[in-house]
């Protein structure tokens, strides 16, 4: 985005101009000068920039599900945040986390390769004393996870992969299926140094705790579906959800649906007492005139007027006038 002047900066700029201290012609010199723009292809940019929204708004709904499944498993307070989303080489996104932290990594099938989430020893160390029933204090001692520590984290974070599933439900149907815990970087290569991924940071908070997860999304495992990241794919998607044959298909099936239609001869109100004592041959006076037509109602709602007779030997009622009222509601 360029630079916006303020006012007062622009009544400097034209207040030198004016008095000599800057000379315009210079300034159409450098306008008409072309600009070189550095490029560093140890830092190649892989993704556009209509990709990285895209990625951006699939982990807004991650954080989402996180921020719900974290509170219903810690029963404490939780907010989960996307913070940034960048793309940097893996070498650079290494040597950016701690010596010593919680990284997840798993396998997204169909996808070839490995993701990563790498989780703030504070933050994993305030989920584990919430699950064991602490108050969510952080105490940073992943150096030496003993095997309890290291199965309960790993059941913890395994869960998650369903959230990661569901945002991702939109673009691909993920089984992402958690491979191993690690907790030193150095020990981890998943792609080689100079390979471009994309780092997602999501800012949480547990309880008091505060820190940063990381996902880390290789471009050479995201490679084929970066096509169905673009919006005119999206857009694509929402018009085929809208072909004819599905609409053809749904009117079928409500055409398909029974609705009751009934014909009201009349209607008539008499007392309890003349209510108990009927009998058979007994007669009923409607207040329903010969000459007025019958309404008939449709699912319990007055649609049309007809008029009595037969057809083919049987009783029928033959339409004669939709009912105004009927006609407003449509």
């Amino acid at each position: 985005m360029a630079d916006v002047l303020s006012q007062g900066e622009i009544d400097a700029l034209l207040s030198a101009i004016s008095t000599g201290q800057m000379d315009a012609d210079e300034l159409k010199k450098e306008e008409t000068e072309k600009k070189v723009k550095v490029y560093d292809f140890k830092r190649a940019l892989r993704f556009s920039k209509d990709q990285i929204r895209s990625l951006s708004r699939i982990h807004e709904n991650f954080a989402r599900l996180l921020t719900t499944y974290f509170s219903a498993q810690l029963r404490t307070y939780v907010q989960i945040t996307v913070t940034s989303v960048d793309q940097l080489p893996y070498e650079e996104f290494i040597r950016s986390i701690p010596k010593m932290t919680i990284l997840n990594v798993f396998e997204p099938y169909p996808l070839d390769g490995r993701l990563l989430m790498e989780v703030n020893p504070n933050i994993a160390y305030a989920m584990l004393d919430r699950l064991l029933g602490g108050k969510g204090d952080s105490i940073n001692k992943v150096e030496n996870l003993t095997e309890i520590e290291t199965r309960i984290m790993s059941q913890l974070f395994q869960r998650t992969l369903d959230s990661f599933q569901d945002a991702w439900s939109s673009v691909i149907e993920l089984e992402p299926v958690m491979e191993e815990i690690e907790v030193n970087p150095q020990f981890l290569q998943m792609v080689s140094p100079n390979e471009t991924v994309v780092v997602i940071s999501l800012s949480t908070t547990i309880g008091e705790t505060s820190g940063m997860i990381n996902i880390c999304l290789p471009h050479v495992v995201l490679e084929e579906i970066l096509p169905k990241l673009s919006v005119h794919y999206w857009m694509q998607e929402k018009k085929k959800q809208r072909a004819p044959g599905e609409v053809l298909t749904i009117e079928r099936t409500l055409n398909r649906a029974p609705l009751l239609v009934q014909a009201e001869l009349g209607t008539s109100e008499i007392s309890i007492q003349e209510f108990l004592h009927l009998g058979i041959g007994d007669v009923i006076e409607l207040d329903q005139s010969i000459h007025e037509p019958l309404l008939v109602k449709v699912g319990g709602e007055h649609k049309y007027y007809a008029q009595p007779g037969k057809m083919k030997n049987q009783v029928a009622v033959q339409v004669t006038e939709l009912i105004e009222e009927a006609e407003e509601n449509e």
